[in-house]
Formats: structure tokens, C-alpha cells, sequence
């Protein structure tokens, strides 16, 4: 998958009375020109605080929403001007792992309804070929004995489990590309590393192409190959995952990456925590988005928005005064 400079914009409702006296139209700059590639068989992680844009950039890249510019190609084919009905069909190939499980599932389908329902619709197997779909993949994604979890309902089952039939739910059509929006955030902290090392087998097994989304970076840690790190709807740093861990020369990743809590109760925070607080999507700050709060802020940073720049081998940022620089 290649993103090109993907822009979206959300319109503001003023009501009545605000249309009415007011002539300029306000929007949030959810995503702001944001450009990536993924390769067959990678994970890139898309990494930042709440709210800087990943599960808007996530449903871009699967046409979930349209963008208000840019463009997404998948195979070298560009998803954003297919008819429904091709786009329809290419759906079998790119799925969505939602965040909340418990909100995504609907309580009047049992677990075996919900994953056989994305067959049903893309598919024409017969109710015996599908049952025996869903048990499959059930078993593969530990919710075994399947026939006894199939006839349950979301209610009756712990959040991990939840979280295994999303999981289930998004591979039954045995897709190539899988968007995971923080799949282990509802989940307690004794499943994560399960449910890690579930997606990990599994994108071995299916060859899976990851986009996984999150606001924490120990996880990415432990399944990313590469990172790229957001803020206020830009991308500030993007990199192969060891080298963007051990060398940060952004100040923002800087931040984020000495924000992870180490083992040990003798260490202390050496990183200074990024003062103020994130501005406002609607009137982002001119120059660098992470100029309010940057230690290293110039003038330059104030007026001008820093293009992405080589660091190294697969290394780009986006500062005027990176590391090294």
C-alpha cells in the first residue's frame, strides 16, 4: 500500500445563528499531507497521543472515509475512484480490527453470527461451509472448544475473548491487509502480550500486511518493524523500529519514547515532559505543529512547516532542528 499526501478535513457545525453571521468556514485538520508505503508481509506502526489522527488515517487507507485529498494505492492501483461494486469485492482483502470489541459487536448475534456475517455478505458458501469457516478460524484464535463459543453472545465472554472474535471476525475472509486500531487497548494488561503474540502467529500463517495503530510504544515494540510517529495530523518522524527506538532525532519522539515506564523503581524521568498542551485541530499553529511545545523552538520552526528529511538509512523526519542536524 502507498498513502500520497493524504488530507482530511471535517467541517465545523456552527448552527443556525453561527452560519448566519459568520461567513468562513471552520474545519478540523484531522490528517494533514501524510505519506507512507507498506510492504507486503510488514507492520508499520502509527504511533502519537489521542486525538493527532491515527484512526482517521487508518480508515482512509481502507476508504472507510473519503479524504479531502490524497491518494491511497493498493497493488499499485489507486482504491479512492473504484466502482462500489469493485471496491465491494476488494473488501475481502482489506479488513479493520476495531478498538472497542464490545461496542463493534452487536449484542443480539452470538460470537458465531458476528464472524460469519462478513462471509455471508462477500461470499456464497453454503451455512455448512461457513460454520465450518468460523469454527476454524475460532480455534485458530485460541476461542476453543468453538462449538461451545460459537452460541455465546458478547456479554458472556471476558474482554479478551472479545477481542479474539474481533480478531477472528477481520481474518474469516482471509484478507491481505488488516488496519488494527489499538486491538489491545480494552484488553487487560495479563492478555496483551497473548493477544501480540496471537496477531504475530497469525500474520505468519495468513502472510498478513499490518497497519497497527497506537498511542504506546512499548507495544510497538514487540510487533512493529517499522514506526512512524504522529502529531496534530502529521507525520514528525518515520523509521525502521530499532533505529527510530535507539537513535529519536525528533524532540517529539524524544518525548513519547522517554515517557515509557522502565522496570525499575530507582530510575527517574532525565526528558523534560513537552509543556502546554496539544493545540487546537481547528486552527493548528503555523510553522511546525510542535512548535507551542518544543524545547528547541526557533523562529524558523514558528513560520515555517519543516519538509521530511533523510536521517539515516530509512530514517525521515520532519524538524528544523533535529539531532545530528
Amino acid at each position: 500500500m502507498e498513502v500520497r499526501g493524504l488530507v482530511k478535513h471535517f467541517p465545523v457545525s456552527k448552527g443556525f445563528l453561527g452560519n448566519l453571521f459568520s461567513k468562513s468556514k471552520s474545519v478540523v485538520h484531522a490528517v494533514d499531507n501524510v505519506s507512507f508505503t507498506l510492504q507486503e508481509g510488514e507492520v508499520l506502526g502509527l504511533a502519537g497521543e489521542s486525538g493527532c489522527g491515527k484512526t482517521t488515517t487508518g480508515r482512509l487507507a481502507l476508504r472507510l472515509l473519503d479524504p479531502t485529498s490524497g491518494d491511497v494505492l493498493y497493488r499499485n492501483k489507486s482504491i479512492l475512484h473504484l466502482p462500489s461494486e469493485e471496491m465491494r469485492r476488494l473488501r475481502v482483502k482489506m479488513q479493520l480490527i476495531f478498538q472497542d470489541p464490545f461496542a463493534s459487536l452487536s449484542p443480539r448475534m452470538t460470537i458465531g453470527q458476528s464472524i460469519a456475517h462478513p462471509l455471508q455478505i462477500q461470499t456464497r458458501l453454503v451455512q455448512s461451509e461457513i460454520v465450518d469457516a468460523v469454527e476454524e478460524i475460532m480455534e485458530k484464535v485460541g476461542l476453543s472448544p468453538a462449538s461451545f463459543y460459537r452460541r455465546k453472545y458478547p456479554h458472556q465472554i471476558s474482554g479478551g475473548q472479545r477481542q479474539r472474535v474481533g480478531i477472528a471476525r477481520a481474518l474469516i475472509t482471509r484478507p491481505d491487509f488488516v488496519v488494527a486500531d489499538e486491538p489491545i487497548a480494552m484488553a487487560d494488561v495479563s492478555v496483551r502480550a497473548m493477544i501480540l503474540e496471537l496477531m504475530s502467529r497469525l500474520k505468519e500463517e495468513f502472510g498478513l500486511t499490518y497497519l497497527f495503530i497506537t498511542h504506546d510504544l512499548a507495544t510497538a515494540k514487540y510487533i512493529c518493524d517499522r514506526i512512524a510517529i504522529m502529531y496534530l495530523g502529521q507525520i514528525m518522524e518515520m523509521g525502521p523500529l530499532d533505529e527510530v527506538f535507539q537513535h529519536p532525532v525528533h524532540p517529539y519522539t524524544q518525548a513519547l519514547l522517554a515517557a515509557v515506564p522502565v522496570p525499575d523503581p530507582k530510575a527517574r524521568r532525565m526528558h523534560p515532559i513537552p509543556k502546554g498542551d496539544i493545540p487546537d485541530a481547528i486552527n493548528p499553529p503555523p510553522g511546525c505543529r510542535f512548535h507551542p511545545r518544543c524545547p528547541s523552538c526557533t523562529i524558523q520552526c514558528q513560520e515555517f512547516g519543516p519538509q521530511m528529511e533523510v536521517a539515516g538509512p530509512g530514517h525521515l523526519v520532519a524538524c528544523w532542528n533535529r539531532v545530528g542536524r
